[in-house]
């Protein structure tokens, strides 16, 4: 295995070993606390932009099979782990962890003490990162991270959503049987893509949503012509803020029709109802983040975000549904009058906990009540 130098834009600097493809790429460096899932993480588009580091020390035991991925490819910029597993072991797998990476040209990295990095990133926050097999030059790697771009300001959203306009009938995987497929519908949903994961649209589809799936920049004026019994809003990458046209679609929604908000669709709802978001020192992302409801009923949730919402700048049109009992941030809101709720975390998770998977059944009923009143 090649040489490989990992820079933060603080002067910091972690020697290792190559994994995956070769070269030299930037991002900024966060981590993730899951134990499994790392496939899923690898083709999550809101990685974007992104070098993820894995705290589990054994990544890639499992393998990487054709099932598993939440999109078309892996987005995230860099991957780093503790030690890569070279010979996999899973009924499922098709190739190693590394054979991926090299596959799709993600450059990582291998073979560094991850606690430390990550015990850095805790303390000091999460920065601008550089990974590289070319350049052996400590000094000039950190150089090159402090030139390079974050996440603050940045619209990663048009690099990730759909090109056009797509249907969905995938239901969720079943042991023996695989993938199914959506048998009749009951409902029309209208998915905005900033980033979408599969999980989601699975999770709608099996509750009997016939789907279509449109690109993030599509005029509210389109999706409402399409006549939708609601409108999802999806999971992305990076900073909601320079989302203007995003933010200006939603609001011209809002009332027309039922809207169900996850992650960056949370924040978008905000920011659209008034709101601000804010940058976390170091995020949340990993399979086991405890959430309480406003009943005081507590839930483990998969999160993966780096921005959350400033509760004092929403609480005049919406309640706090949901917050997160490791540093109170908003995890969840509610509209007090317009059929619109949101969470910042991911109900869809798979692997994961499956605790918050009743959110969307609460989407189905929401669509039902506005049906029965639009028609009455």
């Amino acid at each position: 295995m090649k040489k490989a130098i990992l820079a933060l834009a603080d002067g910091t600097v972690f020697h290792g070993k190559s994994l995956g493809a070769t070269g030299e790429v930037t991002g900024e460096v966060v981590f993730n606390t899951s134990m499994t899932g790392y496939q899923e993480i690898l083709t999550d588009p809101s990685y974007r932009g992104e070098i993820v580091t894995m705290t589990y020390p054994l990544i890639g035991n499992t393998g990487v099979n054709a099932e598993d991925v939440e999109s078309g490819k892996p987005h995230l910029s860099g991957f780093i782990v503790r030690e890569a597993c070279e010979v996999p072991s899973n009924w499922r797998s098709s190739m190693s962890l590394d054979a991926y990476l090299k596959e799709n040209n993600i450059i990582g990295l291998q073979d560094i003490d991850t606690r430390a990095l990550v015990r850095h990133i805790r303390t000091h926050g999460a920065q601008v990162g550089i990974i590289s097999t070319q350049d052996a030059d400590p000094a000039s790697l950190v150089n090159k991270a402090k030139a390079a771009p974050g996440l603050l300001g940045r619209d990663l959203v048009k690099e990730v959503t759909c090109k056009e306009s797509y249907r969905w009938d995938e239901t969720l995987w079943k042991l023996g049987e695989g993938y199914g497929r959506r048998d009749g519908h009951r409902y029309k949903v209208v998915a905005y893509d900033f980033g979408i994961k599969r999980n989601i649209l699975r999770n709608l589809a099996g509750l009997g949503c016939d789907l279509t799936v449109v690109p993030a920049t599509t005029p509210a004026e389109e999706v409402l012509a399409m006549n939708p019994d609601g409108v999802f809003l999806s999971n992305g990458p990076a900073d909601p803020a320079p989302l203007l046209y995003a933010q200006e679609n939603i609001r011209r929604i809002l009332g027309k029709k039922p809207i169900f908000g996850i992650c960056l669709g949370h924040q978008l709802l905000a920011i659209a109802l008034g709101g601000k978001t804010y940058k976390l020192k170091f995020g949340h992302r990993g399979g086991n983040q405890p959430v309480q409801q406003s009943c005081k009923k507590v839930e483990i949730t998969s999160q993966n975000h780096g921005f959350a919402v400033e509760p004092g700048s929403i609480q005049d049109c919406a309640v706090i549904s949901h917050i997160n009992l490791n540093d109170n941030t908003v995890e969840g809101l509610e509209h007090r009058s317009l059929p619109a709720f949101s969470v910042q975390y991911h109900p869809e998770a798979s692997p994961g906990p499956h605790d918050a998977r009743y959110l969307f059944p609460r989407f189905i009923e929401m669509m039902e009540k506005f049906k029965a009143q639009a028609q009455g």
